[in-house]
């Protein structure tokens, strides 16, 4: 053990908190060093992420609750110049108004990788991606971010998003060669939370659950985006299904939108 190793932890306080699918702790501890006459206070905050029934660590900050006057006699010139640039800074974390959230993935995607290896597979998601983002280009919609092999898009109209998503599954059904791909979709529509390039939110955590529950080559969407849609003739849907989703509360009603 090196002189920086703690030897001594000694927990103060510890609170925990937690909101549908996020959480949040904090906690306070003494650690007392090797060859250290008193100990220091550390403090440390946690964010995490409910996944599959099991939270997982999504961000974790230590600190120590001493102001650089005290240990170095000033303070240093980066704090001005970090203020500085929050106060210039452009990045916001605000509603951005309704918006349909589409998420999609491929089917059975680490079988498919070990089968035709890491190259081929490579080659097979990177054209996979070109095609979501023409079609996405093509009906008004913007790619957020891709997560492997799936991908999360937003629309500002939910009927060109469920065109969108069947125009996806069309399009993925008739290619030729192997291996054959299939994916599934989920969508849901309400009030998003912009943080820089991504989407935050219990609308986006939704559509991620939805598409996850989604069969291969079904597309599955909320019941706030069937009604964006109304009766209209250009869609057609199954028969409503009332779902529990994991880290949502209740019970959740969806449609198969026919393609």
């Amino acid at each position: 053990m090196s002189e920086a190793d703690p030897s001594v932890m000694k927990a103060l306080d510890v609170d925990a908190w937690e909101c549908g699918s996020f959480g949040w702790a904090r906690s306070k501890a003494e650690v007392l060093f090797q060859n250290a006459d008193q100990p220091v206070l550390l403090r440390q905050s946690m964010v995490f992420l409910l996944e599959d029934g099991i939270w997982k660590i999504a961000h974790v900050h230590n600190s120590n609750p001493v102001p650089n006057v005290e240990v170095f006699g000033y303070v240093h010139k980066a704090y001005d110049d970090f203020l500085a640039t929050v106060a210039k800074d452009d990045l916001k974390l605000e509603s951005s108004g309704s918006a349909t959230v589409m998420f999609t993935d491929i089917v059975g995607s680490s079988a498919l990788a070990e089968a035709v290896g890491d190259q081929r597979w490579a080659r097979l998601i990177s054209d996979h991606l070109k095609l979501v983002d023409s079609l996405l280009n093509q009906f008004g919609g913007r790619l957020v971010k891709t997560m492997g092999d799936g991908t999360m898009s937003i629309f500002t109209s939910a009927g060109r998003a469920l065109k969108a998503a069947a125009e996806l599954q069309r399009a993925v059904d008739g290619m030729d060669g192997e291996p054959k791909l299939t994916i599934r979709v989920g969508l849901n529509t309400g009030d998003i939370v912009e943080a820089g390039d991504d989407f935050l939110g219990t609308v986006v955590n939704k559509a991620a659950r939805i598409a996850s529950i989604a069969d291969p080559g079904e597309i599955r969407v909320s019941d706030a985006t069937r009604a964006m849609v109304g009766n209209s003739k250009e869609y057609e849907f199954g028969s409503p299904v009332n779902i529990a989703l994991k880290g949502l509360d209740g019970e959740h009603r969806l449609y198969r939108l026919e393609w």
